[in-house]
């Protein structure tokens, strides 16, 4: 399919390829970006010039000669502003400041003692104006805001059903761009995760992964050859709630035996487990200390996070899984009943080359792949497919 332009739609796009080109390969010179995005030096001269007018591209210096006048070096102006991105759990609301890229300026965490709209959506602006006062100054000041939140989100940035916050139909983003009058994109926090993995973590340079997200409940971020993949309306992904037992436990979505309820931290809540605590972090002390009833608890989930996995690498034929979430810190008791299950039950060509880790990230793949999202939509890149 042919697609075209006026001459604005065609400048925009060669000032995001630009500056794109910047941002990835810098520092280069102009000539050099001329010659890797196919634009002629005077196009590419011009839209550098508005580049630097906005502060986006910075000159630092001349770079080597190859016979002739030291080209001027270029680089993405990374401090030029800052994001914000937040990751609500059913437990915790964690967010970020970073720059353009992915550096860090400032962090924020509580514990959520209740999970009622209103509270916790006043708890969420207490960490954004914590955040936003924590900010250098700089030309753009805080550019954009990114949410990731554990449940389905149509394309309004409204948060269609959050089984485990027992909410329904929340117009999470207009709500907050009127409070803060600043751009906001929200996401499932699974989505938010892989993108962080994708372009900060152990995903980078991979076209096909899958971030699974373990906590109080499980979500899947899906990349398909290099972008995240969200289905025909926007809800894939909701692996947490696939069916692994035919007659097992109620699920507070209304189905039974989703592989959440005995693959992510409500496993803690059997009673019949008589367990010391109902967190991971809180778990991992007992589990250091070698006690057995722990330990086969993180057999049991890690054996049920494998059939999970299974049945995702069977559909999906992914190069990378990536786990994440508050039960990736139990990764030591976790990844030999995990890894022994998906290499029985895997298909053989399935599971050629497949690599299972860990988060290179920790606990802020979310935060960082919802800073991301909020940089992105500020930068207004155009993806033109031909």
């Amino acid at each position: 399919m042919k697609i075209t332009g006026d001459q604005t739609l065609v400048k925009k796009i060669n000032k995001s390829i630009v500056l794109d080109t910047i941002r990835r390969y810098g520092p280069l010179s102009r000539i050099r970006v001329s010659e890797m995005t196919g634009l002629n030096k005077a196009t590419v001269s011009n839209l550098v010039l508005e580049l630097l007018e906005n502060y986006l591209v910075e000159e630092i210096g001349p770079g080597k000669s190859s016979g002739g006048r030291k080209p001027t070096m270029l680089i993405f102006h990374r401090t030029a502003g800052h994001a914000i991105g937040i990751e609500l759990s059913v437990t915790h609301l964690t967010g970020i400041l970073t720059d353009l890229e992915d550096e860090i300026v400032a962090e924020y965490s509580i514990r959520l003692l209740d999970r009622d709209f209103s509270f916790v959506l006043e708890e969420m602006n207490k960490a954004i104006r914590s955040l936003m006062l924590q900010a250098p100054t700089s030309p753009h000041g805080i550019v954009g805001i990114g949410v990731g939140v554990p449940g389905m989100v149509d394309e309004d940035g409204t948060i269609l059903f959050a089984p485990n916050l027992g909410w329904e139909k929340i117009p999470l983003k207009p709500i907050l761009e009127e409070t803060f009058s600043i751009p906001v994109t929200i996401d499932n926090e699974a989505n938010a995760g892989a993108e962080g993995e994708l372009h900060y973590g152990a995903g980078v340079d991979v076209r096909h992964l899958i971030y699974i997200s373990a906590g109080m409940g499980i979500g899947s971020g899906i990349i398909i050859d290099g972008e995240l993949y969200k289905g025909a309306r926007g809800y894939a992904g909701e692996t947490g709630h696939m069916t692994i037992e035919s007659n097992g436990r109620k699920c507070s979505c209304g189905n039974r035996g989703c592989w959440e309820l005995y693959a992510s931290e409500i496993a803690y809540d059997d009673q019949s487990r008589h367990l010391p605590a109902r967190s991971t972090r809180e778990l991992i002390p007992y589990a250091l200390q070698q006690e057995t009833d722990i330990l086969n608890l993180y057999t049991e989930i890690g054996r049920y996070l494998g059939i999970g996995i299974t049945n995702i690498v069977n559909s999906f034929n992914p190069e990378l899984i990536i786990i994440g979430g508050p039960l990736a810190d139990a990764k030591d008791w976790l990844e030999t009943s995990l890894q022994n299950v998906v290499a029985e039950r895997t298909l053989p060509y399935h599971r050629n080359q497949l690599q299972i880790q860990f988060s290179a990230l920790g606990s802020r793949s979310a935060m960082l792949g919802a800073s991301y999202a909020a940089v992105s939509l500020f930068l207004g890149h155009v993806r033109v497919t031909l």
